[in-house]
């Protein structure tokens, strides 16, 4: 399965996702897997003009998103993005096979505690991260390609 590059990035696609991200794993296409812009045309609309024309954007629910994986190999160099730690949980409770799991930002809100500069979560979110590195994906905290790697199991408890 060509997942090249998982990503939490609650602003989804933006210029550096495309600028580096995109460019340095070479991704053919961005599936952004969250039931809020799954149910919301307008900001699919936006994602697919923040895209060049030849990347592919889809947009998918993740429940939608486990159906289809049940039945469809992924034959693309692929970019998964999501906003948010339970999401990606629940895809890998759902039969997604992650190896990394890179996380560029997740902004600081009301109920949210900071793990880092670019990291803040909610209780839900830091739990869902925590099943994720007992299930042995390596979660790793990295704005851009070129950053260091810091590890997130090194900055939660």
């Amino acid at each position: 399965m060509p997942i090249n590059v998982a990503r939490i990035d609650d602003r989804l696609i933006h210029g550096q996702v495309i600028t580096t991200w995109v460019k340095n794993y070479n991704i053919e296409q961005v599936l952004v897997i969250n039931d809020k812009v799954a149910n919301d045309k307008v900001q699919q609309s936006v994602l697919t003009m923040s895209a060049p024309p030849e990347l592919k954007v889809l947009v998918f629910g993740v429940q939608q998103f486990i159906e289809i994986l049940k039945k469809t190999p992924i034959k693309k160099r692929t970019m998964l993005l999501f906003t948010n730690s339970i999401d990606v949980h629940a895809l890998v409770t759902g039969g997604l096979e992650l190896e990394k799991l890179n996380v560029g930002g997740m902004r600081m809100q009301e109920g949210r505690h900071q793990l880092s500069r670019a990291v803040s979560v909610t209780p839900e979110e830091e739990q869902a991260f925590k099943n994720l590195i007992e299930k042995n994906v390596i979660v790793e905290v990295q704005m851009v390609p070129k950053d260091p790697v810091v590890l997130l199991k090194t900055l939660i408890n």
